[in-house]
């Protein structure tokens, strides 16, 4: 039987998945942001869009 291989990890095995989700969601904010910038739409009605996308993903 083959040695187990060690797996590496950027921060930790707890911090890699934390780092993974903080980072898509900025992604995902300054997507959304730059989406509803280009329609002419201020920054207050920035977050009725995320709670509607949120509710779209996790509804």
């Amino acid at each position: 039987m083959a040695a187990a291989a060690t797996v590496p990890f950027l921060i930790s095995k707890v911090g890699d998945p934390i780092f993974a989700a903080f980072i898509g969601s900025t992604a995902a904010f300054l997507r959304i942001r730059r989406e509803e910038k280009d329609k002419g739409l201020p920054l207050n009605q920035l977050w009725p869009t995320l709670r509607r996308r949120a509710g779209l993903i996790f509804a």
